[in-house]
């Protein structure tokens, strides 16, 4: 018989319903069934179940780590690309569909191999697709130890090292933006939206405090500004809060996507005129396409002018702050009453790794609290002050802190201005082999501040063609169809995007510490051998 369910083992196996025990316990048999196939119900918190959960752990652990290997390793694919009807009808034996029964953990780590197998490394040194990438063994580290401990940070007595942790980061952030020690308070986000949606949430409880318990209809006519190439979570913020995105003003840019200050003042005044009440500002620093950074000291100046809540979208740029070469580029941001700094971007942290920064202290408490009985009692034994989940407008949080406190701990600031840096490294060395080449064209002419590089291949079909709506027509199409051969190959990674009265443009992006002048050589080598053959016809032949 099974010795923990009673069921009886007939020629090596254990006749409990779908062979496990009926109990919900390990049907420890593996002596006396040498032939049986761990399940599940076979792990901890089974009895005898260490042995087995340690053998699954040491197999999942040589999946990790044969990817990590093979995400560094320049022969090997930044992805094998199958399109969504292969992956939903199954490959190879892996099935995304879900089973009635039980599936044994030899068929699990199967299943953790091939979801590996069929994604995106993106911590390989020739993925440029995005502005998080990178694979920072520390960091990983410390979300393999975040996700083990499982623990939510909405009060001291369930995360007492975390939340200590994300007290200390947040000061060292706000130092470091520039604020005093008596300023700034601060939580850390799921991703740089919903801290840009924070600082709109939080600029309209200062002006408007009636708004948390009246809401909307208690309120006039609210307006805020962001500029033309901003993220687009500004008007999203907008939308949710119930503002409307109708009420976000777009302010023109210049050629090189910074706002202009003189149309945000005139934005301004026009809302005013027409009796709207303008209450926020966003500035970018470190736009998503071009990398821009807005006058930050001129906006904050119309902003005190008019009284207007200032918030700095750092979320891509907010990485340049660690370097002494770089920083100067967010001059004025510690006027800023509210700051987003992703540091999953630029400072190489796995994702999600965002945090909003606010200058006034007690606000982010004012705004969200609710004081929910069961979790946030006033008679603990213990400051209850760390109990900072009421600040939030989450209630369950993931602990993000760790990974980036860990890396900090490895690196040393030292260690992420060098990391920065040669980021921005690599972008001037794109720019400068740009410049060089006949069948590439820059969007700008001029050395880009961040490390986004934007640029078109020319294919020889289109060289002697005179610039005009029937070139620019083809040369659209160039960009999409060596990304399409570039995936199918899978050797390297690349996005591409139109913007304004510009047709589609390569962005080739950089903040990942592993990806040396040799992968941006190779990534323009790429795109020319992908792109030399392509021949757009002209409209009339369609």
């Amino acid at each position: 018989k099974c010795i923990n369910c009673f069921w009886f083992v007939i020629m090596g196996l254990c006749v409990a319903p779908t062979n496990y025990c009926k109990l919900g316990a390990i049907a420890t048999i593996e002596k006396i069934c040498p032939e049986r196939v761990p399940l599940c119900l076979d792990l901890l918190p089974a009895l005898s179940g260490e042995d087995t959960t340690k053998s699954f752990f040491q197999e999942l652990v040589n999946i990790l780590l044969s990817y990590v290997c093979k995400s560094f390793r320049r022969s090997s694919k930044v992805l094998d690309f199958h399109h969504p009807h292969q992956l939903r009808e199954g490959l190879e034996g892996f099935s995304l569909e879900l089973p009635d029964q039980p599936e044994n953990l030899e068929q699990l780590l199967v299943d953790c191999r091939d979801t590996l197998k069929y994604g995106v490394k993106t911590g390989h040194p020739r993925f440029f697709n995005q502005l998080s990438s990178g694979l920072d063994v520390i960091g990983l580290a410390g979300e393999w130890l975040t996700s083990t401990a499982n623990t939510n940070m909405f009060t001291y007595e369930v995360s007492p090292v975390f939340i200590l942790m994300e007290e200390i980061l947040l000061k060292k952030m706000q130092e470091i933006v520039g604020w005093s020690e008596e300023e700034g308070d601060g939580v850390f986000c799921p991703g740089g939206t919903m801290s840009n949606l924070y600082s709109v949430l939080l600029a309209r409880y200062h002006f408007f405090p009636e708004v948390k318990t009246k809401g909307m209809t208690a309120l006039p006519r609210l307006i805020l500004f962001t500029s033309a190439h901003s993220h687009y979570s500004v008007k999203k913020s907008a939308a949710v809060l119930g503002i409307g995105s109708e009420n976000v003003v777009v302010v023109k840019c210049n050629d090189w996507g910074k706002m202009i200050p003189a149309e945000l003042e005139s934005s301004i005044i026009t809302a005013k005129d027409q009796g709207c009440v303008p209450f926020y500002v966003n500035a970018t620093a470190g736009t998503t396409v071009y990398g821009a950074f807005d006058p930050l000291n001129a906006i904050a100046d119309i902003c005190e002018s008019h009284g207007l809540w200032l918030h700095v979208d750092a979320a891509w740029g907010g990485g340049l702050l660690m370097s002494n070469l770089h920083r100067v580029k967010l001059q004025g941001i510690e006027r800023a009453w509210s700051v987003t700094w992703n540091p999953h971007k630029m400072m190489g942290a796995p994702l999600q790794c965002s945090a909003i920064l606010v200058k006034k202290r007690g606000l982010l408490k004012d705004c969200n609290q609710m004081c929910a009985e069961y979790l946030f009692q006033t008679d603990k034994h213990y400051d209850t002050s760390y109990d900072t989940g009421d600040k939030t407008i989450q209630c369950g949080r993931h602990v993000d802190v760790f990974k980036l406190w860990l890396m900090w701990k490895a690196k040393g600031s030292e260690g992420f201005e060098s990391q920065v840096n040669k980021c921005l490294e690599n972008a001037e060395h794109l720019f400068d082999k740009l410049k060089q080449r006949p069948d590439f064209e820059l969007v700008f002419k001029s050395k880009p501040e961040h490390s986004n590089v934007c640029f078109w291949y020319i294919p020889p079909s289109l060289r002697n063609m005179s610039p005009g709506p029937e070139r620019n027509r083809r040369l659209h199409e160039v960009a999409p169809k060596i990304k399409a051969k570039m995936m199918e190959q899978g050797m390297a990674m690349i996005g591409y995007q139109p913007l304004g009265d510009k047709v589609n443009f390569f962005r080739c992006v950089f903040s990942n510490p592993a990806t040396q002048t040799e992968d941006v050589d190779y990534l323009l080598e790429e795109i020319a051998s992908l792109g030399h053959d392509i021949c757009i016809r002209a409209e009339t032949d369609l």
